[in-house]
């Protein structure tokens, strides 16, 4: 019984041990949301969760194995797929998402990785590490170097991200030193094997332990602390890694301007507001476009012609209808009203002035840029704007097959005459393996990520005489910023005959508000937030957004798509069948198109797609791991009912033997296993002791004859089976 006492108390002590290890690993998620553009961290931490609990239950390796292995299907399909879960279109899109995704990764193509493939492998790294956590806290007591990696990614976070660490290094802390206290101490009682009747009383020697930490805790922020002995990194970090652009000058002040016609020129940054945001979603906050490069920077190929808009309807048509959208409406309010242009996301719809300033909207189709002339003065200005924010399919864009029109070749593909060879030369050399538009202009966009080009907002040089702006910044400097990217790439698309234009605005900005659920996060966007980037024509799609710049990626939605060379082939088949197949046909498309699947939108970098739709996955998730686990806690009654019936029906010698072991099994598990230098028979004593009983020594004794006679045949097996039966009530009961 003092066996089973001790187990009992190991058990909960090492499960105590586990948690804590659990509540370290949280430490390393927290930080996500902030240090990253991933976005429902909830439903990676309820991953955490299952897993962990799976693991502290000790299932068996192919039940773990299989209990995990649905819990992970089971996200992927809330967070990025609509239709059935396990249907034949979910099984054939879920293998070709992850046949693209690996060729990418083989390739060491690793732009190309989608965010639910992402997200997969992130939710691997999670399962992953529930075992490992049991293997180090639980079974080896080793704790000291994952504490101490806690600690160096959260100081490291804190001194050189944006990320506030404080609580977080407290709560580490404490949880460590109570780890420590009881690994330490577990490890003691192994080695001096001492008895754990003392540690029924928890306060004896856990509320101590408690009250230490806190003392420890409170000294560690009452003490005097000495000041940082260099200035806090943060600011010239965080001022490396945002976009700016415009304007020409040698020293200028980051933010928006309207006169491009110069660029290059180093600046200093500006973290004067310019606007709040509302949205679910970051994305670019867009302004205008130019289309004529003359060598130092940007025009207009004509004069701005405005036209005063109605209800503030906006007519842009940035890309085609074909294109997946979502609606969403936003606010923005206006702190700089000096802009006198509406900054408005993709897919912008219609915007509506809110504070009284009587906003008159006027479009200029040229620029795609909408001028605000304020009634009455307003120091800020809210606007509610309706979009539909697109997603754009990337078999869609490498197979487009329609012919560019006209007049966007004529537009859109003008380079200067006298723009240097080598400039074109380097185009067609980065894009010379490359079949597709949208492969090409991918390869142009990765090309400044590994060739040595850095981002740099200071020592910038500006063209003189008959230098060009790109040639100078791709063979002699290559160094600057987000101009000097995006300039750099359209320009190259064009010298490939590619449509492409360049763009600014804003990028997303901070996130200052965190909002759950369906409520809509604030951003704050300042000055230093101005950016510019690249948009490619695409006959059916239309404008895309691409991110050259160092340093930044993408906001821009896209999925894989269905791809339409297996789209033609299906319906080659199904035409081949006749009349009859021709109505199946028209009839799954109808099934395709109610069963449209979203987008595969943004995991580690944006987990919002289907967002609602992974509740009632979580719920049959947990449903079944509750089911399961009730099994698992009640399997020994269940197999000893079998093991009864077995014996009852059967009289052979190796049913007699099965269930001999797993009387043995039993109670090993009960807390009275059986030690390694003890016989058969004196272990038997043992528990008729225990038990007040005779039974085992009766049954252990025929179970010698049986293996040391090799008797075959039971002589008495109605007897046997009673004191087999009668002895698993004691140990049951």
């Amino acid at each position: 019984m003092n066996q089973n006492k001790q187990s009992k108390t190991t058990v909960f002590y090492t499960s105590l041990l586990y948690l804590c290890s659990f509540f370290l690993f949280l430490e390393w998620l927290h930080p996500l949301e902030d240090i990253t553009d991933t976005r429902n961290v909830t439903v990676f931490i309820l991953f955490a969760i299952y897993c962990f609990i799976i693991s502290l239950f000790q299932f068996k390796w192919w039940i773990s194995f299989i209990l995990k292995g649905f819990g992970l299907m089971f996200v992927v399909h809330g967070l990025f797929f609509d239709q059935m879960i396990f249907s034949p279109l979910w099984v054939e899109q879920l293998i070709l998402e992850f046949s693209f995704n690996m060729k990418a990764l083989f390739s060491q193509e690793f732009y190309y990785l989608t965010p639910l493939f992402r997200s997969f492998l992130f939710l691997i790294l999670i399962w992953l590490m529930s075992y490992l956590l049991h293997y180090w806290f639980v079974q080896m007591k080793r704790i000291f170097l994952f504490v101490l990696l806690t600690f160096i990614y959260l100081t490291v976070l804190d001194t050189f991200t944006a990320y506030d660490a404080g609580i977080s290094v407290v709560r580490a802390f404490v949880i460590s030193l109570i780890a420590l206290a009881i690994a330490n101490l577990l490890k003691e009682f192994d080695q001096e094997s001492i008895r754990f009747t003392w540690m029924k009383r928890t306060s004896a020697w856990l509320g101590p332990l408690i009250a230490m930490v806190l003392f420890t805790t409170f000294i560690g922020f009452i003490v005097p602390k000495a000041e940082p002995k260099w200035p806090d990194p943060v600011p010239f970090i965080y001022s490396a890694s945002q976009g700016a652009g415009g304007g020409g000058g040698t020293i200028q002040k980051v933010g928006y301007g309207e006169d491009d016609s110069r660029l290059g020129g180093s600046f200093v940054q500006d973290y004067t507001p310019v606007f709040k945001a509302e949205v679910q979603e970051q994305h670019y906050w867009r302004i205008e476009t130019k289309d004529v490069y003359t060598g130092k920077g940007w025009e207009l190929s004509d004069e701005p012609e405005y036209q005063e808009l109605e209800d503030g309807n906006i007519p842009l048509e940035t890309f085609a209808d074909s294109v997946e959208t979502d609606s969403i409406d936003g606010y923005l309010e206006l702190q700089n009203t000096s802009i006198g242009k509406l900054i408005y996301p993709y897919g912008v719809t219609k915007s509506k002035e809110l504070t009284g300033a009587g906003t008159i909207f006027s479009y200029d189709s040229l620029s795609e840029s909408v001028r605000t002339d304020f009634q009455v003065p307003e120091e800020m200005v809210g606007y509610q704007m309706q979009y539909e924010n697109p997603s754009f399919a990337i078999h869609t864009l490498r197979n487009s097959s329609e012919s560019d029109p006209q007049e966007i070749m004529d537009q859109y593909t003008q380079v200067p005459s006298n723009l240097p060879e080598r400039v074109v030369e380097l185009a067609e050399e980065i894009t010379g393996n490359e079949d597709t538009r949208y492969d090409k202009a991918k390869a142009i966009e990765r090309y400044f990520s590994s060739n040595g080009f850095e981002y740099q907002t200071t020592e910038v040089p500006v063209p003189q005489g008959n230098e060009d702006y790109v040639d100078q910044f791709l063979f002699e400097s290559q160094v600057g910023y987000c101009d000097n990217f995006s300039t750099s790439m359209v320009v190259m698309l064009r010298s490939l005959d590619i449509p492409a234009r360049w763009a600014k605005g804003f990028t997303s900005g901070d996130l200052v508000e965190n909002n759950p659920g369906d409520e809509k996060d604030v951003y704050q966007v300042t000055n230093a937030n101005a950016h510019s980037w690249v948009e490619v024509y695409f006959p059916e799609s239309g404008w895309v957004p691409f991110e050259p710049t160092q340093g930044f990626s993408n906001p821009t939605e896209f999925h894989m798509g269905e791809d339409p060379n297996a789209r033609e082939n299906r319906d080659d088949t199904i035409e081949a069948t006749g009349s009859d197949a021709d109505e199946e046909l028209g009839q799954q498309e109808q099934i395709e198109e109610e069963e449209a699947e979203p987008a595969f939108g943004q995991s580690i970098d944006n987990t919002e797609s289907s967002e609602g739709n992974w509740w009632p996955s979580i719920s049959i998730l947990i449903i079944l791991s509750g089911l399961s686990m009730v099994i698992y806690k009640t399997r020994y009654r269940w197999q000893t009912r079998f093991m009864s019936a077995k014996l009852t029906k059967s009289t052979n010698a190796k049913t007699f033997q099965d269930a001999y072991h797993y009387l043995i099994k039993l109670l090993h598990r009960k807390g009275h296993g059986k030690d390694p230098d003890q016989t058969l028979r004196e272990y038997a004593r043992v528990i008729d002791s225990n038990f007040g009983t005779s039974e085992m020594r009766q049954l252990t004794s025929y179970y010698e004859r049986m293996l040391y006679k090799n008797e075959e045949t039971i002589k008495q097996p109605d007897e046997l089976t009673k004191l087999w039966k009668n002895l698993i009530n004691q140990i049951m009961g």
